[in-house]
C-alpha cells in the first residue's frame, strides 16, 4: 500500500529521481546471491564493459560503488587530489554549490568562479586562470555538465580546448549526474580525467549506486594522491579487479541486475536515440514554455538542457505552490525552485526512460496548474506547441518498424 494513496500512476517528472520501466522493476525482483560465487563476478564483469559504453570511453575504468552521486564525488575527488591541492570549480546553481562545498570541507583550496544562476561556467575566467599559471599550481579543474537546479548545460569541449591550449595538465572532473546516458558525453574525444553518475537519472534505475569512470591519468594521479578515504578508495576495487572477483564489500545484487536491465534497454533503443529522444523532449518543453507567456531561468539557447526545464513564473506566484499543488490534486509531481530560486521557479524534469505523450500528460497538469494559481494561461496553448513540434519529430520505434 501506497503511503499516500492517489489513483492512477504517480506523474514523476522531478529531474531524478526518475520513473523506473517495468523490464528494470522486474529484473531487481529477486531474492539475495552470494555475491562470492561465480555468477556475480560475471555479471560484474559484463557490466563493466557495457558501462565504458554510456561514458564512451575505452580506456577508462570504471567503478559501481553503492552509495549516490554526492558519495560518487567523493570518490572522484579524494582518489586524485590531496589536501590543500588547488581546483577551480564553477558555482552555477544548487548542485555545483553542493559539490564546491564538499571540495572545501576535504580542505581543498576551492578557486570559485561564479556565475549568475541562470547561465553556464564562465570559461573566460578559466582561460586567464590557465594563462597566469605557469606553475601549475591548479591540480584540478571542477565542472557540473548539467545544473538540474537551473536546467544550464555547459560545453565541455571547450573545457578541454582551453586546457589544450595552455597545455595545462589539470585533471578535468566532470559531474555527469544529470547528463550522462541522456545528454551527448563523450568522455575520451574531451580528454575527461573522471566522469561520475548515479543510478537514478537518466539510467532510470533506483537511488543507490554511484558509477565513477577514471582515465588512466586519474589512476596515475590516485597512486600519489592523499586525501584520506576509504570505502570510496579506488585501490581497493583494482585489487579485486584483478583477482576476478570485483568487489571490496558486498554490492547490491539488486541493482546489479537492474542495471544489466537498464543497460540492454538504452542499447536496444540505442545510445544516440536516447541522446535524440531527450532533445525532443527539451524542445517540446520548451516550446510549451514560450507559448505559456514564461521564462526559461536558462539565459542562453546555447546552455539549454534536455534534461530539466526549471521555469521562471511571474512575482506574484510562488513556485512552491505549483509543486504542493500538483502532489495535492494532480499526482504530479515537479521539481521545487532550490536555493536563489526557491519560489521563483519550478522544473520539469524530461530525463530517463519516458516518451513524448507522458511528457504531454506533464504538459497538460502544468497548464491546470498555472490556471489554478492565478496565471492567466490559455489551457491547452503549450500542449499543442509541443504536440506540434513532437508531431513532425517522433520517428517510428526501430524495433516496431
Amino acid at each position: 500500500m501506497d503511503y499516500v494513496y492517489g489513483p492512477g500512476r504517480n506523474h514523476l517528472f522531478v529531474p531524478g529521481p526518475v520513473n523506473i520501466p517495468e523490464p528494470v522493476i522486474r529484473a531487481m525482483n529477486r531474492n539475495n546471491e552470494d555475491y562470492r560465487s561465480p555468477a556475480v563476478p560475471a555479471l560484474t564483469k559484463t557490466l563493466l564493459e557495457d558501462v565504458k559504453k554510456i561514458f564512451k570511453t575505452t580506456t577508462g575504468t570504471p567503478f559501481l560503488i553503492p552509495t549516490t552521486g554526492t558519495g560518487a564525488w567523493e570518490s572522484a575527488l579524494t582518489n586524485t587530489l590531496s589536501p590543500g591541492d588547488r581546483t577551480i570549480s564553477f558555482l552555477i546553481g544548487q548542485f555545483s554549490l553542493l559539490w564546491i562545498d564538499q571540495q572545501q570541507r576535504l580542505n581543498f583550496n576551492v578557486d570559485v568562479v561564479e556565475s549568475e544562476w541562470g547561465q553556464g561556467a564562465n570559461l573566460d575566467i578559466l582561460a586567464s586562470k590557465l594563462a597566469a599559471d605557469s606553475a601549475h599550481t591548479i591540480k584540478a579543474v571542477c565542472i557540473v555538465h548539467n545544473e538540474t537546479a537551473t536546467g544550464v548545460t555547459n560545453d565541455l569541449s571547450k573545457v578541454r580546448k582551453l586546457l589544450d591550449e595552455y597545455r595545462h595538465p589539470a585533471l578535468f572532473l566532470v559531474d555527469g549526474v544529470s547528463s550522462i546516458c541522456a545528454l551527448d558525453f563523450r568522455m575520451d574525444e574531451w580528454g575527461v580525467d573522471v566522469a561520475l553518475t548515479g543510478s537514478q537519472k537518466a539510467l532510470s534505475l533506483p537511488t543507490g549506486m554511484g558509477i565513477v569512470c577514471a582515465s588512466p591519468k586519474a589512476l596515475e594521479a590516485s597512486k600519489t594522491a592523499r586525501s584520506v578515504r576509504v570505502f570510496f578508495d579506488w585501490k581497493d576495487y583494482l585489487k579485486f579487479y584483478k583477482m576476478g572477483t570485483f568487489w571490496p564489500y558486498t554490492p547490491s545484487i539488486q541493482l546489479l541486475y537492474g542495471l544489466r536491465a537498464a543497460l540492454d534497454l538504452i542499447f536496444e533503443e540505442g545510445l544516440e536515440n536516447v541522446i535524440a529522444r531527450h532533445s525532443r523532449l527539451g524542445n517540446a518543453t520548451r516550446l510549451a514554455v514560450e507559448a505559456w507567456g514564461l521564462k526559461n531561468c536558462t539565459q542562453k539557447e546555447e546552455w539549454h538542457s534536455n534534461t530539466v526545464t526549471a521555469v521562471v513564473v511571474p512575482p506574484y506566484i510562488d513556485s512552491t505552490e505549483i509543486v504542493k499543488r500538483g502532489w495535492k490534486r494532480y499526482n504530479l509531481s515537479l521539481g521545487l525552485g532550490l536555493n536563489k530560486v526557491a519560489g521563483k521557479v519550478f522544473r520539469i524534469g524530461h530525463l530517463g526512460n519516458l516518451n513524448e505523450l507522458q511528457l504531454l500528460g506533464c504538459l497538460a497538469g502544468v497548464e491546470m496548474l498555472l490556471k489554478d494559481v492565478g496565471y492567466p494561461v490559455k489551457l491547452g496553448s503549450g500542449v499543442a506547441a509541443a504536440c506540434a513540434y513532437l508531431q513532425n519529430n517522433i520517428p517510428l520505434i526501430p524495433s516496431r518498424i
